[in-house]
């Protein structure tokens, strides 16, 4: 039988345990049930097995609360709900429903489940927390499970149940702060959020941190979606994602990389059907995309989500972004997602202040608080959330088979002073500046996904000197690396980049900005990045960054595609520079695909797409990488000339010669040693007249047994204006 307080505290939806009062239940020798029902006109119990009216249940209280013994009878059984609601439209009848009764249903977590998650030690949280449709106890429903251990009461809302809180309270599991329910009739494509009632009083409608779907903005609201369905691992992902593989990434920004009719955004299945053919023509092996999961405001490009779990509704279903991946997988393209673990926006149906309190970010904002982009930062020694986190990564990667993940923000993570003043930060344990939290999250995240994904990679957008980035961890995670497989080299990007801005006649005296890179090349797994970073916020496209007039422009960024293609380090361009876009790229705007209606684009294009064909054919260009053997200088100090020299080597000892010419002056009968005799024939000259260079010829001549540059053979050539050319043995 129910008290006065339980009646009070199940109408104002405060109740704490509303599974010990709702429902059947044995009172000594009286079997009673209750439920609440707000709006009900009536309440009636049905056998179902006999589909007798067992009792018809009272109104207590002038609630919405209704009770009632269930006569003679003295042990429980199978039951349903009758329930009389009032007239769908006035002069319409009452409208009578028989339902099941949510209370009825046993745990939804088992117990080793719970236990893994007090521990903070699950590896796929996601499998039991969120919105999971399927049968308990033979009935179709979903259930449904939130962490949130410090809220007094937690209900479902959502479209089924008129969002209303009082509804579907949840039961709590005090062993692990997870409150859980399973819901009859639910089923996918749902609305829900989750209401949460704080230790205050207050009310908060939160979003599912765990939700696999979530409505498009301004919409809130979680989607009941089944778990993606897990995928074995690719014979051939190791492969292609390996230290001695060819690896040119096309970076993407999905709702900005072509628009359809009427300007909207493409869809996966159409991106499927034109960016995928489009990259794998242009000769990259992978695809990068900016943040897709679910994010609020579109000016962030992903990069402050909301639904980690949830693939951005802009697009389609999860089921068209598997497709999409599918069919890049069919295409021979590998697929990296950018993923962002370092911080997360304060939106108010989003994490922050989950539960009424700092559940996963800090409470002080010296730590938890990020000055740069107005966001908070998640709070890394906590184990729950750093389970959640870790958890996050294996699921993209399991579930929907994505090759690697680019990880934003590392050097945010890293260091507990990063982009603070003075006084705005809290030392470590030691009193150091590094956050040490962040990096036992990282090196198990690293460690997480490769014992768990063995072939799939991590990368790192670092850029500090902080050591050992693209190291492995030692075997108790207390050392050694971080873990990652790749590092984004910030550095060769800046120096680089800082040189081609210069005017020719004065690179002479910065020739270092070239080959300072060299001096760390090997101190890290590089990946060499033009990205999206270098081409916004007024900085200007690359070809605007090129200094002299159009031909010039045009041959500079040639020739430093060449550099790029051709220095020891995994490739990545941004969209829109492959063929050379003149404005600086727009979130809001598509690529300047109108551009290649003119030869100079036409010509970059090409050039591209023979740079990446060529870079995968020879293992020359790629195979040593990351392993000095695969490189050695020619000639670094030409400074006068602006012109470098050097050789990149396979494994069997084939050998390649690049020569690069960073002034529009030519120079005739320019002698390069050469590792043998013979002739050598060229496999790039980027100032050919296919990609609109100037033509000039390079006079080449069979390399003779005169000594240049510290080896025993040299050629003569005439270096083209603004060009590198890439020469290999005939023999």
């Amino acid at each position: 039988m129910l008290t006065e307080h339980d009646i009070a505290d199940l109408t104002a939806g405060r109740h704490a345990d509303p599974f010990g009062v709702l429902g059947m239940h044995l009172r000594g020798a009286t079997l009673w049930v209750n439920a609440i029902l707000p709006g009900a006109l009536g309440v009636e119990v049905i056998d179902r097995a006999s589909g007798e009216t067992v009792a018809k249940l009272g109104r207590q209280e002038d609630t919405f609360v209704f009770s009632a013994r269930m006569g003679r009878r003295h042990k429980p059984f199978d039951y349903l709900l009758r329930v009389t609601w009032p007239p769908l439209q006035p002069g319409d009848p009452d409208w009578v429903v028989d339902v099941e009764d949510p209370y009825r249903f046993p745990l939804v977590l088992g117990e080793t489940d719970a236990w893994l998650l007090a521990e903070g030690t699950h590896l796929r949280p996601y499998e039991c927390l969120g919105a999971h449709p399927g049968e308990m106890l033979g009935v179709a429903g979903t259930r449904f499970a939130v962490w949130a251990p410090n809220a007094r009461r937690v209900s479902v809302i959502g479209d089924f149940n008129g969002w209303d809180g009082r509804r579907h309270p949840m039961r709590l599991r005090r062993e692990c702060g997870v409150w859980e329910i399973f819901l009859p009739g639910v089923g996918k494509e749902a609305l829900y959020k989750f209401e949460l009632l704080t230790q205050h009083g207050g009310i908060l409608q939160k979003a599912d941190p765990m939700a696999f779907r979530a409505e498009l903005r301004p919409g809130t609201a979680s989607i009941v979606q089944g778990l993606p369905p897990l995928h074995p691992i690719r014979p051939d992902m190791a492969q292609i994602n390996d230290f001695s593989a060819p690896i040119s990434i096309y970076e993407v920004h999905v709702g900005s990389w072509r628009k359809a009719e009427g300007w909207r955004w493409l869809n996966w299945r159409e991106l499927a059907d034109t960016l995928v053919p489009y990259a794998r023509d242009l000769g990259f092996t992978h695809l990068e995309l900016l943040p897709i999961s679910e994010h609020p405001f579109d000016g962030s490009w992903g990069y402050q989500p909301i639904s980690l779990y949830a693939p951005t509704a802009r697009f389609g279903s999860p089921e068209d972004f598997q497709f999409f991946v599918d069919a890049a997988h069919e295409a021979g393209l590998g697929v990296i997602l950018d993923w962002v673990p370092a911080h997360f926006p304060s939106d108010p149906h989003g994490l922050a202040n989950f539960d009424g309190t700092h559940l996963y970010e800090h409470a002080d904002p010296r730590e938890g608080f990020h000055h740069d982009w107005n966001t908070l930062i998640y709070n890394f020694g906590r184990t729950e959330v750093r389970n959640y986190l870790v958890a996050n990564a294996l699921y993209w990667l399991e579930r929907f088979d994505v090759d690697g993940l680019r990880v934003d923000a590392v050097a945010s993570m890293l260091y507990r002073d990063y982009s603070r003043p003075a006084g705005q930060w809290l030392p470590n344990q030691f009193g150091g500046r590094e956050n040490l939290e962040a990096i036992d999250f990282l090196r198990r995240m690293n460690h997480t996904v490769g014992v768990q994904r063995p072939g799939a990679v991590t990368i790192a957008e670092e850029s500090t000197a902080f050591p050992g980035v693209s190291r492995p961890p030692s075997d108790d995670l207390q050392g050694g690396g971080l873990g990652f497989h790749y590092k984004w080299n910030m550095g060769w990007m800046h120096d680089t980049l800082s040189y081609m801005r210069r005017d020719p006649v004065h690179r002479k005296y910065h020739h270092n900005e070239l080959t300072f890179s060299m001096m760390y090349a090997y101190d890290e797994n590089f990946v060499l990045p033009l990205s999206h970073d270098e081409v916004v916020h007024g900085k200007g496209s690359l070809i605007s960054k090129m200094p002299g007039d159009r031909w010039q422009q045009f041959a500079n960024l040639r020739v430093y595609f060449g550099y790029l293609f051709s220095h020891p380090g995994k490739k990545l361009l941004f969209m829109g520079d492959e063929f050379a876009q003149w404005p600086e790229w727009q979130s809001d705007y598509s690529l300047d695909w109108d551009a290649l209606l003119h030869a100079p684009h036409r010509g970059v294009q090409r050039l591209v797409r023979d740079l990446n064909l060529t870079y995968r054919a020879h293992p020359a260009l790629h195979q040593l990488d990351h392993h000095p053997e695969g490189f050695s200088w020619i000639t670094f100090d030409d400074a006068q000339a602006s012109v470098l020299a050097f050789e990149r080597a396979a494994r069997d000892g084939c050998r390649f010669v690049v020569l690069c010419n960073f002034t529009p002056t030519p120079r005739p009968g320019y002698r390069v040693g050469v590792a043998q005799g013979g002739r050598w024939e060229v496999l790039i000259n980027t100032d050919d007249p296919v990609y609109d260079g100037s033509g000039l010829p390079l006079d080449l001549r069979e390399a003779q047994s005169l000594p240049a540059h510290g080896r025993a053979f040299s050629l003569q050539l005439t270096l083209p204006p603004l060009a590198c050319v890439i020469l290999r043995p005939v023999s």
